[in-house]
């Protein structure tokens, strides 16, 4: 099998800042105390600038058990509505939201939703009863005031697919406003048959869910309206007409708002319930019955174990899975680790994902973790596999520990021979996250092909896997090796992998002669070629990081760290002032690690009369050859360049770069990989941690 799962970790700012923050909900250790934690909160969904950003403005939840939906308050949590086995139920927010049409054409209201869609709109379809018909509205958005809304009105509008779409209608403001039934229902089926009279009057009528005091059970009523401020309340209740007079002002405790949603299956017959909540600290939360899991279609139709809370948190929808702890490290490991690869590495990755998770605290102020790998990978169900539950189970409860409190555990898929100091990734040092040698990390590369990177008849290079070349025992008049292709249509790759979405180089037929300038293995965490880059394609993606001013003619390692990682690099011989070294995988295009070595391929130093060099680094710099019988000329394109001892090298005419390192992730702490082939050479687990991480000890409570 050739394994291609990266990952990749962060170090968190409370290790940066030097603070480590204790949340609520696991008390301050004393010295040799190991911390427990019955329940974790992982942020599925959540708006938290600067640290984690993932929006939804919907979520849909089912389980083949059923689903209880309620609210949460201080006293715990109240059941409010059930529904049937896999049954589909979304989540969204009362707020602002610009309604673009209403019409009794669904066809109508599809293609306008399909439109918003291409328009990275967030669209809803909507349904209701109005004067005896069925009409369907569309509405865009969750905004947290009328202003914005109004704002993304005018966007909409100005749409000329939209325009020609709703034509005479106009959009308007939805809002959180409403007037509701002063009499109070026992059941759902009471409340549609009392909301009749508002829909025959033509106004908009939804069925409320409250939990009323005094009563065990929640209640049910009629919200009419849907305003964007309180004056136009008034509206509504003018146009409700008789029926009106038995409505008051809607207050915003917690209620569950119910529509008719058509989003999610795209047909007039086939709506779910969406469940709208207001925006005032209201806390939803979705219980499966029994030991059911729950389904999120949002988030890959994953399921999930536990329960999901969904509110409002600076002005996005939140969604927070909370479950049991180990259970939640049943994924983690999965999602870290390939369930196959032996039990030892698992339960090495299993105590350093415990350890990690706890050292976080409430990391995401409403959350523990989120469920990507700026904490830790976490797939729900999906990457529980019995080997990574052994494991859990296996060494419950352990974590590591430095001087008697909890480590930052961190790991990354591979450190490519030598993990980082973590002085080399984010600039601070820290005692038991040192610089370690890693050989076993060369268990990513089992299995894999060999490519060779050639020159073509044309004087293009590129790689071309070993299968579809035959040695042809020959040498040019300079010693190269030639190969010969023999497969028609062979592709000719700018990298030693299959990457599709990465233009070729060309292709060749069978019988092309090629000349091998050199072989490397394929790609992987252990090693990887990237490349090249042009000046402009750099360009675009350092300026984000930092600044610089081009054209780049000149790109070198400025200074490495303990584990040969660059933590500097000169751009056009200065300083490239990134915030951390770490952030020059990104600042190149993203780069798989630090450890990395430039090839300027136009940068080429000559010996001249006298023993004289100079050296070439862009066509403004010609390079002239001798040919046979004196002639001279000069170079146009790429340059093969042998050097005094005999090796080749391929070099362009314009400055471009190469980048061939090792390693995957920032590379501090545990290797995954590493781990792979410690235990493939019969380490324990306890063996594996204390080699990556340095002076700690395990401890159980």
């Amino acid at each position: 099998m050739k394994f291609q799962r990266w990952s990749f970790k962060r170090l968190s700012l409370l290790t940066i800042a030097g603070l480590l923050f204790v949340s609520t909900w696991w008390a301050k250790p004393s010295l040799g105390a190991v911390p427990q934690l019955d329940t974790i909160r992982v942020a599925i969904y959540l708006q938290l600038p600067g640290k984690y950003q993932a929006n939804t403005a919907a979520a849909t939840f089912s389980s083949a058990g059923g689903l209880t939906i309620g609210m949460s308050d201080p006293s715990g949590t109240v059941p409010w509505v059930n529904t049937g086995a896999n049954v589909q139920s979304r989540i969204a927010k009362d707020d602002y939201k610009v309604k673009v049409i209403e019409t009794e054409s669904f066809d109508t209201a599809l293609a306008v939703y399909k439109r918003l869609q291409a328009l990275s709109g967030s669209g809803f379809i909507t349904s209701l009863k109005k004067k005896g018909k069925t009409v369907y509205q569309v509405a865009e958005g969750t905004y947290g005031n009328a202003a914005d809304a109004a704002a993304a009105m005018t966007k909409w509008s100005a749409d000329s697919t939209i325009s020609k779409l709703i034509g005479s209608a106009k959009a308007v403001i939805q809002g959180p406003f409403h007037l509701e039934s002063a009499t109070t229902y026992a059941s759902e089926a009471e409340a549609v048959k009392a909301s009749d009279a508002f829909s025959a009057a033509g106004v908009d009528a939804f069925v409320g869910v409250r939990k009323t005091d005094g009563s065990a059970n929640a209640r049910y009523s009629v919200f009419v309206g849907a305003a964007a401020s309180s004056a136009e309340l008034n509206v509504v209740k003018t146009a409700a007409g008789a029926a009106g007079s038995g409505l008051k002002t809607a207050d915003d405790s917690a209620y569950l708002l119910e529509r008719n949603d058509h989003t999610l299956s795209g047909k007039a017959d086939n709506p779910v319930t969406l469940y709208a909540f207001p925006v005032n600290n209201a806390k939803v939360r979705i219980m499966p019955a029994g030991d059911s899991a729950i389904k999120l279609t949002e988030r890959s139709g994953r399921t999930y174990r536990g329960q999901f809370e969904v509110s409002e948190f600076n002005g996005k929808l939140a969604v927070v899975n909370e479950l049991p702890f180990e259970q939640y490290l049943y994924s983690v490991v999965g999602g870290e680790m390939i369930a196959s690869w032996p039990l030892e590495a698992l339960k090495a990755q299993a105590v350093a994902a415990r350890t990690y998770a706890l050292y976080q605290g409430s990391g995401f102020q409403i959350a523990n973790v989120v469920d990507t790998v700026s904490s830790q990978e976490y797939q729900g169900t999906v990457t529980e596999k019995p080997a990574t539950i052994q494991a859990v189970d296996e060494t419950a409860g352990e974590v590591m520990l430095y001087n008697g409190k909890l480590i930052e555990a961190l790991f990354s898929s591979n450190g490519g021979g030598k993990t980082a100091d973590a002085s080399e990734i984010w600039g601070n040092s820290v005692a038991y996250l040192k610089s370690v040698s890693s050989p076993t990390d060369s268990s990513s590369e089992k299995g894999l092909y060999a490519w060779y990177r050639v020159a073509l008849p044309n004087n293009a290079t590129g790689y071309i896997r070993e299968d579809l070349l035959t040695d042809s025992g020959q040498t040019n008049a300079a010693g190269v090796k030639l190969m010969t292709v023999n497969t028609d249509g062979s592709k000719v790759r700018k990298n030693p992998k299959v990457e599709d979405s990465v233009a070729l180089v060309g292709q060749v037929n069978k019988g092309t002669v090629v000349a091998v300038l050199d072989k490397a293995v394929e790609n992987n965490a252990m090693s990887w070629v990237k490349g090249p880059f042009t000046s402009a394609e750099l360009l675009a993606t350092m300026t984000k990081q930092a600044s610089v001013t081009g054209p780049i003619t000149s790109l070198q390692v400025g200074k490495t760290g303990p584990s040969g990682r660059v933590t500097q690099l000169l751009v056009n011989g200065q300083a490239y002032n990134v915030k951390y070294p770490d952030a020059l995988r990104s600042a190149l295009g993203g780069l798989p690690s630090t450890l990395f070595k430039v090839d300027e391929t136009a940068k080429v130093t000559m010996l001249g009369a006298n023993g004289s060099t100079r050296t070439k680094t862009s066509s403004a710099q010609p390079v002239y050859m001798i040919q046979a019988g004196g002639k001279v000329t000069q170079a146009d394109g790429n340059v093969m360049v042998m050097n005094g001892d005999s090796q080749l090298r391929a070099t362009t005419k314009d400055p471009s770069f190469r980048f061939v390192g090792s390693g995957n992730g920032h590379g501090i702490g545990l290797s995954q990989y590493g781990a792979l082939g410690l235990a493939q050479q019969g380490y324990d687990y306890s063996y594996i941690l204390q080699y990556y991480y340095k002076d700690v000890t395990i401890a159980k409570e």
